[in-house]
């Protein structure tokens, strides 16, 4: 946890820096100003509360470990799940979540249930160990996230990339199992969008929208297609990050609307992840 309580004062220490001609200096100013600290706000606040929901989840559903019987352990650490992310009695933390899924994992890294309808369950039975990092660690005592891609389902088709929290089911001093849950970064995206959103609603006739980087690929849900053209791309980002490590602005004239937009890494997720930020100002 130590992390986490620099990690706030690690990501607050980043300024976006302005740079290109004028069309939306104030839209450049309000993403410097509010929008970047927003989103660094919302993270450092997820990432602190999904990691206080997995370990109670994890201690919630340990009787579930001890079932012998797998059809009937199957079925009751499923009911436990399910419980754990509705009220009254579920877990706060995982219940206001933009998670899509919650399992419960055997002590060698099998899945032994979701919290997903049958139909929809391509976890269990599944070995997790191998390509997750963060669910060893769990396995092994320790608490924490990170950001990895599922396995492959269908040849030629990338499996989904989560940041996922992971934490160790403890019977006495032993593991018996974890609990692993997961935010894919297209709804972590939405999620920014829809917080900030809500948080400017008063600003009538302001448009935000905010993509998540990982790498070269852009992640997004419901933003605009005629907007998604004019994203910088990942030599853009590289170029403008080179000059300025801690973020930069720029604008884009659309159809007649002037859009400014905030390139701003978040090494807390990664190395070369962060956010694209969108804003354009009443008009």
């Amino acid at each position: 946890m130590a992390r986490l309580s620099s990690l706030l004062l690690l990501m607050l220490s980043f300024a976006l820096v302005a740079c290109g001609p004028d069309g939306a200096t104030h839209a450049r100013q309000i993403i410097r100003e509010k929008h970047a600290g927003e989103v660094k706000t919302i993270l450092v606040d997820d990432i602190v509360r999904h990691l206080r929901g997995v370990n109670a989840a994890a201690a919630r559903i340990v009787p579930g470990f001890a079932v012998e019987d797998p059809v009937k352990r199957e079925a009751q650490l499923r009911t436990a799940l399910r419980l754990l992310t509705k009220p009254p009695k579920g877990i706060p933390e995982l219940v206001a979540s933009a998670r899509t899924f919650t399992a419960a994992v055997a002590a060698d890294g099998l899945v032994l249930a979701t919290d997903a309808k049958d139909e929809n369950d391509r976890m269990t039975g599944v070995n997790l160990s191998k390509p997750f990092p963060v669910l060893r660690d769990a396995l092994a005592g320790k608490t924490g996230y990170g950001i990895h891609q599922f396995p492959s389902l269908k040849p030629g088709i990338e499996g989904s990339i989560s940041l996922l929290f992971a934490a160790p089911s403890r019977k006495q001093d032993n593991v018996v199992g974890a609990v692993l849950t997961g935010i894919p970064l297209w709804r972590l995206a939405q999620r920014f969008t829809r917080q900030l959103q809500l948080d400017h609603v008063s600003e009538k006739g302001a448009i935000v929208w905010v993509y998540v980087y990982r790498g070269d690929k852009l992640h997004h849900f419901g933003t605009p297609p005629d907007l998604d053209t004019i994203v910088p791309d990942a030599a853009a980002r590289k170029a403008g990050l080179a000059r300025s490590p801690g973020g930069f602005t720029g604008e884009q004239l659309q159809f007649g609307r002037w859009y400014a937009y905030g390139v701003l890494p978040l090494r807390a997720l990664g190395p070369d992840m962060g956010v694209v930020i969108f804003r354009s100002d009443p008009v």
